[in-house]
Formats: structure tokens, C-alpha cells, sequence
């Protein structure tokens, strides 16, 4: 008859469970821990850090440093270019004939002409001002037609005041261009003539000239236009336009990249408005100014009359 104490079956299975629960313990709490992570894994997204803001003092620097980069750039322009550029003034003599000349004809003029001594013609200067730039040490200048038109003496001064009579040596009144010559000099500065073929509006534009005869006035602006046309001006080719200030004096001058580079000749201002000038391309007269200068030219890889 089973005992219910004496049972030796009543002991061994209990401890037997015992035995078998705590050698699969470990190993349950292992899996629960597993699909624990697993499970957060799946359902907890990641979360982001922002990158901390810009503190205000690295935020306006950043805008200071970009405005301190250009005006070097156009600082540097300036010095670069400023001694290339020339001042060219003209003289033209006019000559009036008599007053009465028209009055004296026949019986009667030879009858004053004997009585009175022939009153001598007057005679009188206009001057004029304009600018140009050096495009070879051999001394060639280049500026505008209308700049030295009708002259009867072309003075030209440097930027260190040294001052040379000018001798025409071309120009075309069509593309309103003009060759001029002085001396050869060893320390003549050169303009370093781009490329405006790839030029494209907004991009900074630097004029230097002469205006009103203050001698090499630097004024910037952005490429306002490219190709314009039908201006009413002699030459009818394609001009850049420019918000940089052009005056009356300008004509002639450079054009000027921020690398400092000739891409147009001032040429021409709006009368009627402001900050309207046009220039010529520089690579629309390269090949004319070969065919006149027999000398290297400094080219680089890549430009109503405002006088």
C-alpha cells in the first residue's frame, strides 16, 4: 500500500523539476532579453540630433568674410590695372575765315585789300578728354575712334605723370577704334586682354577711366546686358551694357573683370538715364588690333559717347 510519507517516488520527481527549471532558467531569461531588444528595435525609431544653431557671432561673420573677399578682389583690380591706363587729351585747331569774306567779292575786295591789310584768320583750340589702355610695351594704345577724332595733337600721360605726343597708327570709324603710339618704354604697365565670350549677366564689372578729367576713376557694377543693338551709334555690332559708372572722359578706358581682365571698351552712356553705359566686346576688335599691332599682345585664356 502506498505511503504517502514514505514514497520515495514523492521525492525524487520534485527534485528532479528542480533540477531541470534551473538549468533552462538562464536560457529563458537569454531569449526573453533577445526578443525584448529585438522588439524595441522594430518599434523605437531613431531619433536625429539637429546640429546645434550658429551662434550670432559666426553668422554675421560669414557674410563679412565673403564682403571682404570681393572688395580685395576689386582692390586688387585697381592696383593691377590703374598704371595700364592712360589719359589722352586732344587739341584741335579750328580756323575761321573772315567775317566778311562773303561780303568782298569782285572790284570791291580788291579795293578793301588795297586800302586795309588782310585781317588774318582766327584761330582757336578745342580740347577734349578721354582715356585708353596700353596694350603692348612697345607703347600701343587702345581706345576709341571718336576719342581722338579730328585731332591736330594727342597728348597721352601715364599714371606717373610722364607725358608723350601721341601718333595715330589706326582706326577704323566704323567700330569706333583707334590705334595710338608712343615711345617704347621698358616699364610700361600692360592691360591683360580676356575673353567676354562667355561673359554672362550679373557678373561684376570694373570701369576705369578718365572721367571729366579726373585722372583714373575705378567704378563698379554687374554686366547689365549682353548682345544689345540698335543704339543709334556708328557701330551697330553687340554691346555689353553696365550699371558701372561711365561718364563723359570714359571713353576708351577698360572694362574690366574681377580677375582683372580687359573684356570691353567703355564706349558709350544713356544721356537720358543713369547707370546705363555700353561697351565694346574686347573680342570683337582682338583680330582688328592684330592686324594693326605686329607686336604680342597680353591675352589671357579665357569686354550718346562718354567723351
Amino acid at each position: 500500500m502506498p505511503s504517502l510519507c514514505g514514497d520515495p517516488d514523492i521525492k525524487t520527481k520534485p527534485m528532479l523539476h528542480y533540477a531541470v527549471l534551473w538549468f533552462l532558467l538562464p536560457f529563458l531569461f537569454s531569449c526573453q532579453n533577445e526578443s525584448s531588444e529585438t522588439t524595441a528595435s522594430k518599434t523605437v525609431p531613431t531619433v536625429l540630433r539637429m546640429p546645434e544653431p550658429l551662434s550670432e557671432d559666426v553668422i554675421e561673420e560669414i557674410p563679412a568674410r565673403a564682403l571682404l573677399m570681393t572688395e580685395r578682389a576689386f582692390v586688387r583690380v585697381a592696383k593691377q590695372v590703374t598704371p595700364a591706363v592712360v589719359n589722352i587729351s586732344t587739341v584741335h585747331f579750328v580756323r575761321h575765315p573772315d567775317r566778311d569774306a562773303s561780303e568782298k567779292q569782285g572790284f570791291l575786295k580788291d579795293f578793301l585789300d588795297e586800302m586795309f591789310e588782310p585781317t588774318p584768320r582766327r584761330q582757336f583750340k578745342e580740347k577734349s578728354l578721354g582715356s585708353g589702355f596700353i596694350i603692348s610695351k612697345s607703347g600701343f594704345i587702345l581706345t576709341n575712334r571718336h576719342v581722338i577724332s579730328d585731332a591736330d595733337q594727342i597728348t597721352i600721360r601715364l599714371s606717373d605723370r610722364r607725358e608723350f605726343i601721341g601718333e595715330i597708327i589706326s582706326k577704323d570709324d566704323e567700330r569706333d577704334l583707334a590705334v595710338i603710339k608712343i615711345p617704347p618704354q621698358e616699364d610700361l604697365p600692360v592691360a591683360l586682354l580676356g575673353d567676354s565670350s562667355q561673359i554672362e549677366v550679373g557678373e561684376w564689372a570694373i570701369a576705369i577711366g578718365n572721367p571729366f578729367g579726373l585722372d583714373r576713376t575705378v567704378t563698379v557694377g554687374v554686366i547689365s546686358a549682353t548682345g544689345r543693338n540698335r543704339l543709334g551709334l556708328p557701330d551697330e555690332g553687340a554691346f555689353l551694357q553696365t550699371d558701372a559708372s561711365i561718364n563723359f572722359g570714359n571713353s576708351g578706358g577698360p572694362l574690366l573683370n574681377v580677375a582683372g581682365q580687359v573684356i570691353g571698351i567703355n564706349t558709350a552712356i544713356m544721356a537720358s538715364g543713369q547707370g546705363i553705359g555700353f561697351a565694346i566686346p574686347i573680342d570683337a576688335v582682338k583680330q582688328i588690333i592684330k592686324d594693326w599691332v605686329d607686336d604680342d599682345l597680353s591675352l589671357a585664356g579665357r569686354a550718346s559717347h562718354a567723351s
